[in-house]
């Protein structure tokens, strides 16, 4: 397919691609064959919300090289804001397509994070669906910074297996940020996909199709992460909720008085 240049929106400051699971698979599929170092983010509510509170997260996102809208709430953003035919791109559900479009195309893939229970489980139900895919790295970081020397060893490992997409599983913002550091060393297209680790391994259950459909998936999650997750949605949700209100009240003003001038 041709690709065509993207068409983004803005969401309290940070870019949000309005993109599609066969065109963001056809640009990393084109980036890895142009051997080509990038970043592609999954965003959500969390994502939008930790950049509004931290420059330096905000240009993280808005440097890399594709941001799909993951959650619905930035999907009926992006709507609000003039490209009503956006669609959700869902990491649980873009990695498995391009596993699979890799295993066609015989390009070799990897995976950075997780436990490694988690990691073991995930490659073994890689190779059982995918059979022909050929996985040439897997490492599961220890909860910790690594020393500048760890870190020089992970690059070279990384480089030395020959992955060309590299599926990175560190929750936001860590696997962002460790994205952009690594952009330029890590000669591979890196895929941020937070929960898709366990999603994928079968170790944590997802949200059903039709809460996912109606924004509810935070529920879903809440629910079944209390401890881990509450600080985050009370503090995150709540918050967009009123500020992207207030943004597309803007935005429906200018383009109010840009109708009246014209």
């Amino acid at each position: 397919m041709t690709l065509s240049p993207l068409d983004s929106r803005f969401v309290l400051g940070m870019r949000v691609d309005s993109t599609s699971y066969e065109d963001a698979t056809a640009r990393i599929l084109d980036w890895t064959r142009r051997e080509e170092s990038r970043y592609v983010c999954i965003a959500t509510v969390n994502n939008v919300m930790e950049a509004y509170d931290s420059q330096a997260f905000l240009s993280v996102m808005n440097q890399a090289d594709l941001v799909t809208p993951d959650g619905m709430p930035l999907v009926w953003g992006l709507r609000l804001l003039g490209h009503g035919d956006a669609t959700r791109v869902y990491g649980p559900d873009l990695a498995p397509i391009l596993i699979e479009s890799a295993a066609a195309a015989q390009i070799p893939v990897g995976f950075y994070g997780g436990s490694p229970e988690v990691l073991a489980k995930l490659v073994e139900v890689v190779r059982r669906r995918f059979g022909k895919a050929p996985i040439a790295y897997s490492y599961s970081p220890p909860f910790r910074p690594l020393s500048p020397e760890e870190d020089h060893g992970v690059v070279e490992e990384i480089n030395r297996s020959g992955a060309r997409i590299l599926f990175v599983g560190l929750n936001t913002p860590k696997q962002d940020y460790w994205m952009a550091a690594h952009k330029g060393r890590v000669q591979a297209v890196m895929v941020g996909v937070g929960a898709a680790f366990d999603f994928l391994a079968g170790t944590k259950a997802q949200a059903p199709r039709w809460m996912m459909r109606h924004g509810l998936e935070w529920l879903f999650r809440l629910a079944t992460e209390p401890r881990r997750l509450w600080k985050r949605y009370l503090k995150h949700n709540p918050r967009f909720v009123v500020l992207f209100a207030l943004q597309l009240l803007g935005w429906k003003l200018r383009q109010w008085r840009l109708g009246t001038e014209s």
